[in-house]
């Protein structure tokens, strides 16, 4: 699934080539991928508005028209694409809408989990997302004190989107081992300074995904650089590149996690 900066890259790539631009036509091929309002009402507001922007909200994609808001979830291997010439739906297209000056944004979902909403009030639908890691408002403070409320293992913690929203498999991976943390480790146990360093880490790690467009892993996403600079996920048996003991793969909470067992020993 693609987690903070493979979605803000698509977000990036994708507000210069709509921005301005207008919905002429929408087509649904996948009555699923349409999760509210109705295909008709849909397809009757969503006509005639301008796309206003582009943007990223988590792992959502946010498109701003003059009157109302597409939000668009990609899930599991969900993309968007804007092509310019005439367009004919291929195998796995879920959403086409057709736009001013022979431009089409295509919604491609093989797995069909990619889920489309189109909603007056932005921030009602976010509302039960935790804070954005990069913003201005996520400081040290903050994470400590979230941290201090909760009981739960790390790992499971940072992907839970209620807590901090966009931390994916991978980065939650990356920043514990830059911050030193075991992704078991209770979070009501993590000491200022700890907190202080994951803060650090988690911003670190996705500023540089975001920098090299985010990570290429399968055939869903491609166009990343960061899968080259990995430092412990999906590095299994590889050396650590702090230590170079070899990275090790558990479970938490039902999900993988990678570690360097002597970068981050559970302590607590």
């Amino acid at each position: 699934m693609p987690e903070l900066p493979e979605v803000e890259t698509i977000a990036r790539n994708l507000h210069p080539a709509l921005a301005g631009r207008t919905v002429r036509d929408a087509r649904l091929l996948w009555r699923n991928t349409l999760a509210a309002p109705s295909p008709a009402i849909f397809k009757r507001q969503v006509m005639g508005q301008e796309i206003r922007g582009v943007e990223r909200r988590a792992k959502f994609i946010h498109i701003r028209l003059s009157s109302t808001n597409l939000i668009i979830h990609l899930r599991m291997s969900g993309d968007l694409l804007a092509v310019i010439g005439g367009y004919e739906p291929a195998r796995h297209d879920r959403l086409i809408l057709d736009l001013s000056d022979d431009m089409t944004l295509v919604f491609t979902d093989p797995r069909k989990f990619g889920r489309a909403w189109l909603v007056d009030d932005p921030q009602t639908f976010f509302t039960r997302l935790g804070p954005e890691p990069l913003s201005d408002d996520f400081t040290p403070s903050v994470l400590f004190t979230a941290l201090q409320e909760h009981k739960r293992a790390l790992k499971p913690l940072l992907l839970d989107q209620a807590f901090l929203a966009g931390v994916g498999n991978i980065y939650a991976d990356e920043a514990l081992h830059l911050a030193q943390l075991h992704p078991r480790m209770p979070s009501n146990q993590v000491s200022e300074s700890q907190a202080a360093a994951l803060w650090q880490a988690v911003r670190e790690t996705l500023a540089e995904g975001i920098r090299r467009n985010g990570a290429s892993i399968d055939w869903v996403y491609r166009g990343g650089q960061y899968q080259d600079h990995f430092r412990v996920y999906q590095r299994t048996g590889q050396p650590c590149p702090v230590c170079g003991t070899p990275i090790q793969r558990l479970t938490v909470g039902q999900r993988g996690a990678h570690i360097c067992p002597a970068c981050q020993p559970l302590t607590g």
